[in-house]
């Protein structure tokens, strides 16, 4: 038996917004990584198994806000996402018509830029709006999102990822004390056979990445039980292993190695390491979308680095020119720690992120000398130095 940790009276809301809903876009954040990915993939097939009745009426598309990793791209009903970096016009239609937002994996409309924009321009009070998300809430939600019709949040700080808590959604909305009516001839399908295999395909990729393949943040009980019953569903675990972990090219593993001999700096007395490539290193090793996926644990596997940070170069897309404040260089930083070594307070309060204790994130427009410098002026005052 799967634990109820969400509101049943939220979820009875979140069922009615399912109920009405004609035209409804899910959104997750910039740059998805798998997490992002398999939340929102998730809830699509999982709406569309249950809602199946209206799907020659019902508008149910996804949007990310650019592209995502290609070693991402085999996950069920990804090639039919709206990338709205390429793809703006159509997805402002989509957005402007509808009914029900759903945002996973994350909260600020300021992590997808542009789109947020767009998202806060829109709602008139006619929107229901469902954000499922594991980070730390940092903002009022009920203040941002003052102008939807209905909101209702399941922002669980505790959860090591938003696919746990779609899944969690599912499943208690799979045993509603009485079934919710959705139209004069059917109702809301009781049974977890509603998450049907695309969908249980999507959010197990989610929580397995977001562990970095159950490796932290995933010490409890629940959580292979949650497994067990998606594997039961029909997931072949070994197989989206394979299709996640062991599709990189050559020049990402030379990436790899470089990063190591030559970009590694270690701190001893603060436990900490910290790796950081230019744009031009970048570019040395034809880089990819997505070469840079797992770089930051490899140090965590020295016997007495606690504390790890990568730190990378890139561009600012055109979704992110309102924050990057003139910049045309944006930092994408990733933090991972080990055991009760919190790593989301200093992502958020230095760089302006955040995510959960072991695994956070966060952005810095501007130089990556200065992103590094910003660094290495406040980590001793986040890192524990035992």
């Amino acid at each position: 038996m799967i634990s109820s940790i969400l509101s049943s009276k939220e979820v009875e809301k979140a069922a009615s917004f399912f109920e009405s809903a004609r035209n409804i876009v899910i959104v997750t954040h910039m740059s998805p990584d798998g997490d992002a990915m398999g939340s929102s993939l998730g809830m699509k097939h999982y709406l569309q198994s249950t809602l199946n009745f209206k799907l020659s009426t019902l508008n149910l598309k996804v949007i990310v806000p650019n592209a995502f990793p290609s070693f991402l791209a085999w996950m069920p009903g990804a090639e039919e996402d709206l990338v709205y970096e390429s793809q703006s016009q159509e997805a402002d239609a989509l957005i402007e018509a509808a009914d029900l937002i759903i945002l996973t994996d994350f909260h600020e409309p300021k992590r997808i830029g542009s789109l947020g924009d767009k998202i806060l321009a829109t709602l008139n009070g006619t929107q229901n709006v469902l954000i499922v998300d594991h980070h730390l809430a940092t903002t009022d939600v009920k203040v941002t999102f003052a102008k939807a019709k209905e909101l209702v949040t399941f922002i669980e700080s505790g959860s090591p990822s938003a696919s746990e808590l779609v899944y969690r959604l599912i499943y208690q909305l799979s045993t509603l004390n009485s079934q919710t009516t959705l139209n004069s001839q059917t109702t809301l399908n009781s049974k977890l056979s509603t998450l049907n295999l695309e969908a249980a395909r999507c959010l197990y990729t989610g929580m397995m990445t977001d562990t970095g393949n159950f490796s932290f943040n995933s010490n409890y009980p629940e959580m292979y039980e949650i497994v067990g019953q998606l594997v039961a569903a029909g997931v072949n675990k070994d197989e989206i292993y394979n299709k996640v972990f062991n599709q990189y090219s050559a020049d990402r593993m030379r990436l790899m190695g470089y990063c190591l001999y030559n970009k590694m700096r270690l701190f001893p007395e603060h436990h900490t390491a910290l790796i950081y490539l230019s744009r031009k290193e970048l570019y040395r090793f034809n880089f990819q979308s997505g070469d840079a996926e797992g770089l930051v644990n490899l140090p965590l596997q020295i016997s007495d680095v606690y504390y790890s940070v990568f730190m990378r170069e890139d561009k600012v897309n055109p979704s992110e020119i309102n924050l990057a404040n003139g910049s045309k260089i944006k930092v994408k930083i990733s933090l991972r720690s080990q055991g009760d070594r919190p790593v989301n307070v200093l992502a958020h309060e230095v760089f302006g992120g955040g995510g959960h204790k072991n695994a956070s994130g966060g952005e810095y427009y501007g130089p990556l000398s200065e992103a590094v410098q910003k660094f290495l002026d406040n980590y001793q005052s986040y890192f524990k130095p035992t």
